[in-house]
C-alpha cells in the first residue's frame, strides 16, 4: 500500500476560496449584460434562482457604482461597462483590426471612414479616419449618431436576434421621439436581405451613407463600418458609390473574419432563418 497516499490530504475538486456577495453581483451583471432589456428586481432574483433578499444588496451597490441604472424599478446596464471595456482585449482587438483596414479603404475610396457600436439608443463612435484630401465630412470619436435614420444605426439593427433588435428599436424611439414614424421594420428586412445600407443621409444635406455590419461567431452585428460619401465638384473621377459599396462591403467582411465570424453553411443559414422566424412570433405574442 502506498503510505504517501494515505498521508497526503486529497486535493479539492473546487475553488479554494470563494467570494459569495462578489459572485452574486457578477451574476446579476453578466444576466443583465446578456439579457440586453431591462429587468425588475424580482425577474433578476427568478432568473438567477435566489430571493430577493440575496439580491437586494448587490442591486443597490451595483446601482451606487453606476453600474446599473435603476430606471422606475427596472434595471439596466450603463455606459460604465462599455467604457472599461476599452480596456478589454476584445474591444482592444476589433479597434487594433479595424484601424489599418480603415486606412486603406479611406485611402482607396478618398473618403472618410467611421466605426460605430450600439449605447442605450444611440451609436458611440469608436474610431474614424477622415478623407485622405483634406476635405470632406468627418465625426469625431466618442460623438453620438441617431440610429433609426441613419445607415450606420440600421446595419448595427438588421443583424441581430428579434428581441435584441425589438428592445433597441424602443430604446431609440425613447431617445427621439420624432423618428417613431419610420418604418423600421420593413426597413431593416430590406437591409437583411442587401446586406448592408446603402443611403442618401438624412441628416446632413449632399451627404450618402453607405454602411455595413460587423458580424460576430454568432452572426450578430457587434459594430457598423460606414463610409460618409461626399462628392466632390472638383473631383469627377471619384469612386461611384457602387464601387464604394463593393470596397466597404470587402473591408466589412475582412474585419467580420478577424473577429471571428465565417460565412454560415446553406444548412445554418436555413436553421438561423426558422429559429429567427420562431422568436419573431414569440415577439409579436407578447
Amino acid at each position: 500500500m502506498d503510505t504517501d497516499t494515505m498521508t497526503k490530504p486529497p486535493k479539492s475538486a473546487g475553488p479554494t476560496y470563494s467570494a459569495p456577495a462578489l459572485e452574486k453581483g457578477l451574476d446579476i451583471l453578466e444576466m443583465l449584460c446578456r439579457s440586453n432589456i431591462p429587468l425588475s428586481q424580482t425577474e433578476i432574483a427568478e432568473k438567477l434562482g435566489r430571493s430577493i433578499g440575496e439580491i437586494y444588496r448587490m442591486l443597490t451597490c451595483l446601482v451606487n457604482r453606476n453600474y446599473i441604472l435603476n430606471n422606475n424599478e427596472m434595471y439596466v446596464v450603463t455606459t460604465k461597462l462599455f467604457e472599461l471595456a476599452h480596456a478589454n482585449p476584445p474591444t482592444n482587438r476589433l479597434l487594433a483590426e479595424a484601424a489599418p483596414l480603415m486606412q486603406e479603404l479611406s485611402s482607396e475610396l478618398n473618403q472618410a471612414s467611421h466605426l460605430t457600436v450600439y449605447n442605450q439608443g444611440r451609436q458611440v463612435v469608436i474610431a474614424k479616419v477622415d478623407n485622405p484630401g483634406g476635405l470632406g465630412f468627418s465625426v469625431r470619436v466618442g460623438g453620438e449618431l441617431d440610429v433609426l435614420v441613419s445607415a450606420s444605426g440600421r446595419a448595427l439593427l438588421a443583424f441581430l436576434d428579434p428581441e435584441t433588435a425589438e428592445h433597441r428599436i424602443r430604446e431609440s424611439v425613447q431617445r427621439r421621439p420624432e423618428h417613431a414614424s419610420v418604418k423600421i421594420k420593413q426597413v431593416l428586412e430590406a437591409v437583411r436581405k442587401r446586406g448592408f445600407e446603402s443611403i442618401v443621409s438624412a441628416q446632413i444635406k449632399g451627404l450618402y451613407a453607405v454602411s455595413y455590419p460587423i458580424l460576430d461567431t454568432r452572426n450578430y452585428a457587434i459594430a457598423a463600418l460606414t463610409v460618409a460619401y461626399a462628392e466632390r465638384i472638383d473631383q469627377p473621377n471619384l469612386k461611384s458609390i457602387p464601387e464604394v459599396e463593393v470596397a466597404l462591403g470587402k473591408a466589412a467582411k475582412t474585419l467580420s473574419q478577424r473577429m471571428g465570424w465565417r460565412e454560415p453553411s446553406p444548412k445554418e443559414t436555413t436553421s438561423q432563418v426558422l429559429h429567427t422566424s420562431e422568436t419573431q412570433k414569440r415577439v409579436r405574442r407578447k
